[in-house]
Parts: structure tokens; sequence; C-alpha cells
């Protein structure tokens, strides 16, 4: 904990701490997004009456709102307005498969879905899978006429007068879910307190970034993310600043059109992109002058930076990638370059906050330019994993959260990534499982067995390979098999890269040897 931070109170509501902090400021605009503008006076009627609405639907204090949105205006309101009401919404990944949602909608036993209309036939498809009953379904901007027992956003909005009196919670209750990925089995429910974001918007966005109510912040990563939710929500409410939202694909064309001003009619000055976007827009047409954009910081998680790609930007931009790592169970970041101390290779130095060991596998403390497990202490960490004991245990040990990543601690004190301790990738910022990507090609009938890893591509980034062995007599294109995994899995999971070979590399046990087969690529480039 930082000394110069001060603890919120024990009675605290981090929805009604964003609306108190910005009641000063009504005709300030909060959010700006394709369709139109919402002021902090708007946000904080729509954000009150959004409670109002879910309290008079049924549901109950502590209980789960699963959030199915794209980046708008409604998000800010569904997420802070269950907040404000004492229940947890569920934030989901927009890019997950219906039997994905149906597992979640059941694992939360969510009691309301609020869902934007170009996702609803997923959501539909989650409910017809799912023996779990959703009482409430609010839709966002529709696409198609609305169904029984269905309801749009505004008409669940407009039927109610502001909530007056917000839950009464704890900073220590639970306020919000966020799914965090594993390396074997089903997503995890990370379960954060009303303080949470508190911490890490006191300790990162207004102490490192130095956010304030001049600033304009953009987001490539959307806000189901950890990452997103401080960068577009969290930071910037807390500072007064306005937010851009987005709700298509953060391509590089989509990005500049933003960045130029052309869409809501406002200039990011900050950015929060991710490495793969960053080499994306270097390398695509129209990337924009320095005198086009009005940056004056640029910020980057979800995997490891290469200091090329930070390089080359500053000599287009003049302006710094500062680059660091958080996590979903620590809510955001805790290892940090500075906006004015920036050393390219490296994630930078720990959050003031924040803690960090690095261990050996006796659990010792290693030494510098030895790489070792990444532990972290600070005020942000989740509570737990929900319904998984086992995994809280082996992730939250003792004030400690294990963060699965391996580091090096430099000589002046950074840190320099090392690789995972597992053998979960992180490709485009996002976690992909090894193994739940080898399990679906060998559904194939053509294919005997699989193992996926991850190589870096030309800018130094990882992308997924998957070394495919045939049954006996079997046939198939690496496109037809590349279909094939698309169709069953969320789109950024499917392997960039397929080899078929006759055979993998085993242990006498008949274990797959994946560490042979990343040798064997790192030999050949």
């Amino acid at each position: 904990m930082s000394a110069t931070v001060a603890a919120p109170p024990e009675a605290f509501n981090f929805a009604r701490h964003i609306l108190e902090t910005n009641a000063g400021r009504p005709d300030k605009v909060a959010f700006v997004d394709d369709d139109g503008t919402l002021t902090y006076g708007q946000l904080d009627e729509r954000v009150r009456r959004f409670a109002a609405a879910l309290k008079d639907a049924g549901v109950k204090r502590e209980e789960r709102v699963l959030v199915l949105m794209l980046d708008s205006c409604d998000w800010p309101v569904a997420f802070l307005g269950a907040i404000l009401a004492g229940a947890i919404p569920v934030a989901v990944n927009t890019l997950l498969t219906a039997d994905d949602y149906a597992y979640m909608l059941e694992h939360a036993r969510a009691q309301a879905a609020i869902v934007s209309g170009a996702l609803k036939p997923a959501l539909k498809a989650a409910l017809t899978r799912s023996d779990h009953e959703v009482h409430k379904v609010v839709v966002s901007r529709p696409t198609q006429p609305l169904e029984f027992g269905e309801i749009e956003f505004d008409a669940f909005l407009d039927r109610h007068a502001p909530l007056a009196r917000p839950a009464r919670t704890h900073a220590d209750h639970p306020a919000f879910w966020l799914y965090s990925s594993g390396s074997t089995g089903r997503p995890k429910g990370t379960v954060h307190s009303h303080a949470n974001p508190y911490w890490t918007a006191e300790l990162y966005g207004k102490a490192i970034l130095n956010l304030g109510e001049d600033d304009v912040c953009f987001s490539a990563a959307k806000l189901f993310f950890a990452y997103g939710l401080g960068n577009a929500l969290t930071f910037p409410l807390s500072a007064g600043a306005t937010v851009l939202l987005m709700g298509e694909r953060p391509t590089p064309d989509a990005v500049f059109r933003r960045w130029r001003g052309e869409v809501g009619g406002v200039k990011p000055t900050v950015f929060f992109g991710a490495p793969t976007g960053f080499a994306g827009m270097l390398a695509a047409p129209g990337l924009p002058s320095r005198d086009e954009v009005a940056l004056r910081l640029v910020s980057s998680a979800g995997e490891a930076l290469p200091a090329e790609i930070g390089e080359r930007f500053k000599r287009h931009f003049g302006v710094d990638i500062v680059d660091g790592i958080g996590s979903t169970e620590m809510l955001h970041i805790f290892i940090s370059n500075r906006p004015d101390k920036v050393r390219y290779g490296t994630t930078g130095w720990p959050v003031p906050g924040y803690a960090i060991e690095l261990r050996g596998e006796g659990g010792a403390s290693v030494p510098d330019g030895e790489p070792g497990d990444l532990y972290i202490h600070g005020p942000s960490a989740a509570l737990m994993y929900w319904g998984n004991r086992d995994k809280t245990r082996e992730t939250f040990q003792g004030g400690w959260t294990k963060a699965g990543d391996k580091y090096i601690r430099n000589a002046d004190g950074s840190l320099t990534y090392a690789g995972r301790s597992d053998d979960m990738l992180k490709v485009s910022g996002v976690y992909v499982s090894p193994f739940e990507v080898e399990a679906t090609i060998v559904q194939h009938p053509a294919v005997l067995e699989a193992a996926v890893i991850g190589v870096p591509d030309a800018e130094g980034l990882t992308k997924t390979k998957a070394f495919v062995v045939l049954r006996p007599g079997e046939q198939i294109d690496e496109a037809q098999l590349k279909a094939f995994v698309k169709e069953r899995l969320a789109p950024y999971k499917y392997p960039r890269v397929i080899a078929f070979v006759a055979e993998l590399p085993k242990t006498a046990t008949g274990k797959i040897q994946r560490f042979k087969l990343r040798d064997m690529e790192r030999d050949r480039a």
C-alpha cells in the first residue's frame, strides 16, 4: 500500500464514488461513441436509473448480471448501475462462443443479462443450451425486433426514477467479476472488490500516467478486459477526463480515423494499445503523421513490447510507448515504464504501492540476472476465483499473487519478461490455452494428434503454430483445418500456422515434449 494514497473508507461503493467525484462537472462530456455523447450529468442520471430498474426487476444484492456488450455509452451505464445497486456485473468477452456464454451464465448464476443487439444471437443460443434461467434480458441498440421477455435498454431506464440511495457496500465487498483464462479447464470467475478499481486508479492512472480532466482517453483494448476497464472507465472517470469508445474491431484504419478526430469530433490525447496492434499500425498504409494527432501519452500492455516497435513508434510520433504488465487477478498494471523514464526491452519498474518478488523453484528469491516466478503484493488483488478453491489457493498465497510469468531483474531494478511459467500463450494480448486448441484440432476425423506452441513473428510477437499428425491415408490442407478450428473456438484462438509432421517428440511415457518443438523453431530461425 502506498503511504501517499489514502485508503477508501470502510463504507464504500465504487460507482457512488465515481458519480460523486464528478458531481461538479455535469456538463462535461464523459463518453463519446459512434452514435453520440454522454455528459457526466447524464451519466449520473442514467446510472441511477439503471440501478433502480435492476432492483425493480428483482435483482438482489450480490446477484450477478451478465454484461455482454460492445463498447458504447451504454456499457458504463450498465456496469456502474449494477454496482450502485449492489448487484455484481460480470463483464464478458464479446468474441467467445455460445458454449462459453452458456457456461458463464450457469457458473455466475446470472439473474439478468445486458446484451448489445449485434450480440443477441450468441446470447440467445447460449440461453437455449443452458439449464439456467435468466429472468431479465435488456438489449442495447437492438438490430432486430425484440422477443418475448426482452426490453430495450432506454425503455428499461425510462420506467424508473433515479435511485436515491445507493446500496450500502463495504470496500472489501464483491463489486464485479472478470473471467480469466487458465492453462486447463474453463475460464475462472475472478471476483474484485469495490476498493480494487479505486487503488488501480490512484496508484497507476493518477500517480504514473498523470491523467487529468483535460485528457481524452482512447483504448484499443475493450472494456471487458481488465486492461480496457481501467483505461476507458476507471482511470479517466477518476480524473474527470473524456473517453472515446469504439464498438468495432481496433483495425489500424479504425484507430487512425479516431486519432485524426474523424469520429466523435475529438482527438485522443492518451491511447492504450498492445504490441500486436502497434506493429500492425506501423506497417499499415495511411499511418498518420505526427502533426495529425494529439497524442501526449501512449500505453502498452497485454504482451511484452519488442524494443524495435517502441523505438519506431517514438521516431515517427515523438512519443514513447509506456510498456507495463498487469493481470486480471491484479486488475491492472503493477510493473511499468514511466512517461519520463522508458527503457525499451524491459517492462519497467514496480509501480509504487506494489511489491514484487522473483522466486525460484524452492520459493527463495533469485539473484539479479536469473529468471524467477513473478509474485505481486498489492491492494488491488482479486478476492478469489468463484467456486474454485484449489486455483484460488494456488494463485493467491498469503497476500501474494502468483502471476504465472517468469521475469529477470536487471541491475537498475527494471524487470524483463522471460516467458510463461506454464504453457499458456499470450497472442495479441489475450491468453490462449494450447491444450484447448489441440483438443479442438484432434476432433477432426483426419487428425491423429496435435501440439500447439507459440512462435515469434517478424516483429518478435507471439503467434500460435500447430504441429499436426494425420491419420494414415487421410489428407487435409492447412486452410481446411484452420476453418474447422474457427467454427469451434473463438476466432482469436485458431493457429496462425499449421505444419503437418510425421510424428511429435514425446517422452518415454508418451507425453508430448513441446519444448523440443520450441527448440526446433528457434534453431530454424
